[in-house]
């Protein structure tokens, strides 16, 4: 073994409690931080599905003052953000409780940056740009897929520009998770197949990650392992607390292991597509994650070997090519097993936009960590391949 095998790493996680009925433990939690009058960021839908009750209910009982905030669309905005922090100062607010996927959890920990920090939230853009910590954090994530809830990472649109922005920074890190499989029970298919793919990307990506460890590769494979094997399950039977909670700890995994490994091209390419065209972010990682994974396989090809293995691939008797063939194969047959079989083309994409498209994803930060470096014809190749 070289000496860079073992050179120095750093892990970030915050403390997290698992199970069912986990989003009861709110209002203790955010008694132990001294709140007293906490900003609720959720979504529309979450509230109707009876979720929200469920929390500020939980804040009720240890007495604590709540005001909810859900002006917010599936891919969070700049204008959000900073309509969600006027309300927080507003409210006289000192913590934040986010109930939701990545959206509203993004939007939350962009709320906290701005209300500390009483600046216009694309000043964050990029690593390490936030110089006061935002308020405590609580995140109750309602899908299984996003890992928002345990990551460093937050993904803004910039309306203006038509782009995500990427805020990565340890101190978006939420204060706790509480992930609570039960609020599944209530995600569409659709949702469920969407934001399970993003998770198996999450994986993927960090796992053949040039900033992957051998403590987030740990995390990687297992939460593989785990969306392989529960994620087609929790699609066809979705009120199965067993399924759903092995999709929400593959998740959590995910989150543990793409918050520290950092991405790829499939994500910075899908943040270019989401900002350009607001197309769902899971949907877009399940369209491009194939035709990525063919682009840099032969940078890397025992890595993405331990990646089918995790899938459960038996590759022995197999010849190089047919290896790479069966494992980008296996991913295709999930996603599409997952009824995902729209094109870029189906969703409106035209070959008019790649150039942009390409354009931006090449400025993303999770291209740096990408194990192939492309140019900007390789992208756009990549883009025209899932048309």
């Amino acid at each position: 073994m070289t000496k860079e095998q073992f050179e120095l790493r750093k892990f970030v996680a915050p403390e997290f409690v698992i199970g069912s009925d986990a989003r009861f433990l709110t209002g203790r939690y955010a008694k132990n931080f001294g709140a007293q009058n906490v900003l609720v960021v959720t979504g529309p839908h979450i509230i109707e599905a009876g979720w929200v009750r469920d929390v500020t209910a939980s804040l009720e009982e240890d007495d604590i003052a709540f005001t909810v905030f859900s002006g917010i669309t599936s891919n969070p905005r700049d204008s959000e953000v900073m309509a969600g922090a006027a309300v927080y100062d507003e409210a006289g607010c000192d913590a934040i409780v986010a109930v939701g996927g990545g959206s509203p959890i993004d939007c939350a920990k962009g709320i906290g940056i701005v209300s500390s920090n009483k600046k216009n939230i694309l000043d964050f853009e990029g690593v390490d740009q936030i110089r006061v910590p935002p308020p405590p954090m609580i995140c109750i994530p309602t899908t299984a897929g996003t890992g928002a809830d345990v990551s460093q990472f937050a993904i803004i649109n910039d309306t203006q520009r038509k782009v995500k922005i990427a805020i990565i920074s340890k101190m978006i890190v939420p204060d706790i998770a509480l992930v609570d499989p039960e609020p599944l029970t209530s995600l569409s298919p659709e949702l469920t197949a969407h934001t399970g793919m993003d998770a198996i990307t999450h994986s993927v990506e960090a796992f053949v990650s040039n900033a992957s460890s051998p403590v987030t590769d740990v995390h990687a494979f297992e939460s593989i392992q785990l969306m392989n094997g529960f994620l087609l399950k929790a699609y066809q039977d979705p009120e199965n607390l067993e399924y759903r909670f092995q999709t929400m700890l593959g998740s959590l995994s995910a989150g543990l292991a793409f918050s520290n490994a950092s991405l790829g091209a499939v994500h910075a390419m899908a943040h270019s597509l989401g900002g350009f065209s607001d197309l769902p972010h899971g949907e877009c990682n399940s369209l491009l994650l194939e035709h990525v994974m063919a682009f840099n396989y032969d940078s890397c090809p025992e890595r993405y070997e331990t990646v089918g293995k995790a899938m459960g691939l038996n590759l022995a008797s197999l010849s190089p090519l047919e290896r790479k063939e069966r494992i980008i194969g296996s991913v295709r047959n999930l996603r599409e097993a997952l009824g995902i079989t729209d094109t870029l083309g189906d969703l409106g994409v035209t070959n008019g936009d790649i150039p942009q498209l390409a354009k931006n994803a090449l400025h993303d930060p999770c291209m740096a960590t990408n194990p192939r470096q492309p140019v900007a014809a390789d992208i756009e190749r990549i883009y025209e391949e899932a048309l």
